[in-house]
């Protein structure tokens, strides 16, 4: 007897074809998994640890830097934009750079933070700054170069809100040249470049291993 199947069997009588045993569907791989929330608020959480010291050292090296050339103050800023470029290397989907930017930043603000609520809308423009960048690649590449920009993104962020929020918008057209450029270059080293390079270092120590940035560091 021949059990073997014959293609046109998989067919309805009206030729529309029948539903066969196995998944129909493509996994949707930017739906956020329960693993993915926990690690984005653990990673937000950090963040905010950092930003909050950082806002002692890197608050004083503004001050300075500013004070020798204004506009330099930028060139401290890049760590306050880490979370953002972590969030988008690590989680990989739609919102996790805006989420862990802004969660991070409202720890800093409970912490406390000398600038208050503001804290938070930096957090804002700050996280979707990056998450732009991931956004344009369809949150696809996450190599060095794409966490770079990611943090530059993120200085152009800072800059645009703090043209209203800081006042620069009234300050010399020099002052901001001179600022926005700082800004950029922080953001892609401080943020971008040191980022890539911490969640490499993550990646090898098996945590990220639920994680495509986990599975990719070590193929």
């Amino acid at each position: 007897m021949n059990n073997s199947v014959n293609p046109a069997d998989e067919k309805g009588t009206a030729g529309v074809p029948v539903r066969t045993s196995g998944p129909s569907r493509k996994t949707d791989t930017r739906g956020w998994r329960g693993i993915d929330i926990i690690t984005a608020a653990v990673l937000a959480v950090a963040c905010g640890l950092i930003f909050w010291l950082w806002n002692m050292v890197g608050g004083a090296g503004f001050t300075a830097l500013d004070t020798l050339t204004p506009g330099f103050g930028g060139l401290v800023t890049g760590t306050w934009f880490l979370g953002g470029v972590l969030g988008g290397l690590v989680i990989r989907k739609p919102g996790a750079a805006i989420f862990v930017e802004l969660v991070a930043a409202c720890v800093s603000a409970v912490l406390g933070s000398q600038w208050g609520i503001s804290t938070l809308y930096s957090g804002i423009a700050q996280g979707l700054g990056a998450e732009i960048v991931f956004a344009i690649f369809g949150y696809k590449k996450f190599g060095l170069q794409i966490a770079a920009l990611a943090g530059a993104a993120s200085g152009i962020g800072a800059f645009c809100l703090e043209l209203f929020t800081s006042g620069n918008l009234a300050k010399s057209a020099e002052f901001n040249l001179i600022y926005i450029v700082c800004l950029i270059i922080s953001g892609a080293i401080l943020a971008g470049i040191i980022g890539h390079y911490l969640v490499k270092a993550l990646a090898q120590t098996g945590a990220l291993d639920r994680f495509a940035a986990g599975r990719a560091a070590k193929a």
